[in-house]
C-alpha cells in the first residue's frame, strides 16, 4: 500500500483539475494594472525562485560528499511538492478570507479559482492577483527547505516529504496568513514584517531547532565540507534571488522597492565583512566559509526590516545580527544539539534580531504604510514591544508546532535512516546515486 498511495494521491488531484477547471472570469471596471510593476513582480518571481537552487548548493557543499545530492534534493523537491499544494489549497489557507485571523479559508481560492480578469490582491493593486499568488508561492518554497540543513545526513527522503507538506499546510500558512494578511492577528496588532523575517526565517529556524533534537546527534558528527566553491556559488545565487526577495515585497517598481534593494545589499555586505573580522578577532583565519555565512545572515537579518530602515541602519543590522549570530553558532557546538548547518544561529537567530531591530530603527518617513510607529532608536516604545510579543508568540508557536509534526511524521514514517544506511551515506541509501 506504501508504494501505491503516493501515486494515488497524483491521480487524486488528476480528478480535481477536470472538476475544478477555475474558468471563472472578472470583470469590474478598470483594473488599474500598471506594466511597469508588472514586469517587476514576475522578474521579482523569478528571482525569488531563483534562491533555492542557491540554497540547495549552498548546503550541498556544507555538507559530507557521500550526503550532496539527497541534500540538495531535499531542497529542490520543495519547488515541485509545494507548487502543487500551493495551486490546490495552499495559497487560500494563507491568504483567503480571514479565519478568526489565524488561517485562510481554504475554499476561497481552491484549485485557484477567482484568478481570471482583473483581480487584485488587496496590498497589490496593480498586478493581477494570479502574478501575487505566483510570487508568494516561492516563500512558501524555500521556507521548508531551509529547514533541511538542521536534520541533514540522517533523514529518511519518504519522511522528509511528508513534513515539509505538514510544516506548510500547519505551520507556513497560518503565520503568512497572521502576519500578510491584512485580516490577520498579528497584522492587526502592528507587526512590521516586509518580507518574512517571522513568516520565513523565524519558523523555519525554531523548526530547525526542534528536528536537531528530535532526532538527535548523527553517527559521524564530524564531517569536512564536500565543496565549499558549491558554498560560494550557492551564495552568490542566494543574493542575487533575495533582491526579488526583498524588493519584490514592495509590490511595484517604485521607491520603496529600490530602498528594499539598497538595504538588503549593505545589509548583506556588512553581514560578510563583520563575520570574517570577528572571527579574526578571536584568532581565527578569515575563510570563504565564513564570509558566505555571514553574508547570508546579514540577507536574513534585514528581511523583516528592508522596507522598514534606512541605509545607515542595515549596515548596523548585517554588524549585529553576524556578531549575535557566529557567538550563537559557537554557543551551539558546545551544546549536544546537532543542526547541521546551523539552520537555527543563522536563520532563526538572525530572523529575530532582525524582527527586533526593526523595531528599534523603523521610521514613517522610510515607509508611509508603517501605521505602527517609529522604532526605539527615535524615543518610541510601541512598535518595539509589538516586535517583540510577536517574536515570542511565533517562538513558541513554530518550536512546540513542529515538535508535534516532526512526532505525526515519526509515527506515519520513521524520520531517521539506519545506522549503516547514514555510514553509507544518504545519495546512495535513498536515492541510489553518488557524485
Amino acid at each position: 500500500m506504501k508504494r501505491y498511495f503516493p501515486f494515488l494521491v497524483i491521480l487524486v488531484i488528476l480528478v480535481l483539475t477536470f472538476l475544478f477547471p477555475s474558468v471563472e472570469f472578472k470583470k469590474s471596471g478598470d483594473p488599474h494594472f500598471n506594466t511597469g510593476d508588472i514586469a517587476w513582480m514576475l522578474m521579482s518571481t523569478a528571482l525569488v525562485l531563483i534562491m533555492t537552487p542557491g540554497l540547495a548548493f549552498f548546503y550541498g557543499g556544507m555538507v559530507n560528499k557521500k550526503n550532496v545530492i539527497s541534500t540538495m534534493l531535499q531542497s529542490i523537491v520543495c519547488m515541485v511538492i509545494i507548487t502543487v499544494l500551493w495551486g490546490i489549497f495552499g495559497f487560500s489557507l494563507a491568504f483567503g478570507d480571514s479565519i478568526y485571523g489565524i488561517i485562510g479559508n481554504p475554499s476561497t481560492y481552491f484549485m485557484m479559482k477567482g484568478m481570471l480578469g482583473n483581480a487584485t490582491w488587496k496590498a497589490a493593486p496593480t498586478i493581477p492577483l494570479l502574478l501575487f499568488a505566483m510570487y508568494q508561492l516561492k516563500f512558501a518554497i524555500i521556507t521548508p527547505a531551509l529547514i533541511t540543513g538542521a536534520f541533514a545526513e540522517r533523514i529518511r527522503f519518504n519522511s522528509y516529504i511528508i513534513f515539509l507538506c505538514l510544516f506548510s499546510i500547519f505551520i507556513f500558512s497560518p503565520l503568512a496568513h497572521c502576519t500578510w494578511h491584512p485580516d490577520g492577528i498579528l497584522a492587526k496588532f502592528g507587526v512590521l514584517d516586509f518580507a518574512g523575517g517571522t513568516v520565513v526565517h523565524m519558523s523555519a529556524g525554531w523548526a530547525a531547532l526542534a528536528s536537531a533534537i528530535y532526532l538527535k546527534r548523527r553517527n559521524e558528527a564530524n564531517h569536512s565540507p564536500a565543496r565549499i566553491t558549491y558554498v560560494m556559488i550557492g551564495t552568490g545565487l542566494l543574493w542575487f534571488g533575495w533582491f526579488g526577495f526583498n524588493a519584490g515585497s514592495a509590490f511595484g517598481a517604485n521607491a520603496l522597492a529600490v530602498t528594499a534593494l539598497a538595504t538588503s545589499t549593505t545589509a548583506s555586505a556588512a553581514g560578510g565583512i563583520t563575520w570574517i573580522f570577528f572571527d579574526m578577532l578571536r584568532g581565527r583565519k578569515p575563510s570563504a566559509m565564513g564570509t558566505c555565512i555571514g553574508a547570508v545572515v546579514g540577507l536574513v537579518a534585514i528581511t523583516p526590516a528592508a522596507g522598514f530602515v534606512t541605509v545607515p541602519h542595515s549596515l548596523a543590522i548585517g554588524i549585529i545580527s553576524a556578531v549575535v549570530s557566529n557567538l550563537v553558532v559557537e554557543w551551539r557546538t558546545r551544546t549536544s544539539i546537532d543542526d547541521t548547518l546551523d539552520v537555527f544561529p543563522c536563520h532563526g537567530v538572525g530572523g529575530m534580531v532582525g524582527m527586533l531591530l526593526t523595531g528599534v530603527f523603523a521610521n514613517q518617513h522610510v515607509n508611509a504604510g508603517n501605521t505602527t510607529g517609529n522604532g526605539l532608536f527615535f524615543g518610541e516604545t510601541h512598535l518595539f514591544i509589538v516586535q517583540l510579543v510577536a517574536l515570542i508568540c511565533v517562538s513558541i508557536f513554530s518550536f512546540f508546532g513542529s515538535l508535534l509534526l516532526l512526532k505525526i511524521t515519526d509515527m506515519i514514517s520513521p524520520l531517521r535512516v539506519s545506522a549503516e544506511d547514514e555510514v553509507l551515506g544518504l545519495d546512495i541509501s535513498q536515492h541510489g546515486e553518488k557524485l
